[in-house]
């Protein structure tokens, strides 16, 4: 699913976008504050986000707090049962950074499928092209 999102977000008709890929444990309020918007991607486990992902949202939420507001987010979940608790988690941690969902989130139950993919590239090149610089 991530290799889908990078895809879509790395779209040549995209080039103006710089696309920054970093896993959870390995962002820094740095690279937050640096972007203009965000795709996240986290597995469920056992109904909840990965734990790299909630270490990464207590890295950043204080400092990021006021600086960010606004900015567009997306994500993506896998599980292999439910997708719920993560989904909901995150929604909830976004709410109070004041980001704003651009794009329905891709979840999904058991093996990604060809369908999922096919959003999985939409949810990237859907928060590129808003990236996109006018002028």
């Amino acid at each position: 699913m991530l290799t889908a999102v990078i895809d879509g977000a790395r779209d040549p008709l995209l080039a103006e976008v710089e696309v920054v890929v970093r896993p959870a444990l390995a962002a820094s309020t740095a690279d937050v504050l640096e972007a203009d918007g965000y795709l996240l991607g986290t597995p469920a486990n056992l109904g909840y986000m990965s734990g790299a992902l909630k270490h990464f949202f207590d890295l950043i939420y204080y400092p990021c707090l006021e600086a960010t507001v606004r900015r567009p987010y997306g994500y993506f979940v896998h599980g292999n049962n439910d997708t719920a608790g993560a989904a909901t988690a995150i929604e909830k941690i976004a709410t109070g950074l004041r980001w704003q969902m651009f794009q329905a989130p891709v979840l999904v139950v058991g093996e990604p499928d060809g369908r999922a993919l096919a959003a999985c590239v939409e949810l990237g090149a859907a928060m590129a092209a808003g990236l996109v610089p006018s002028g």
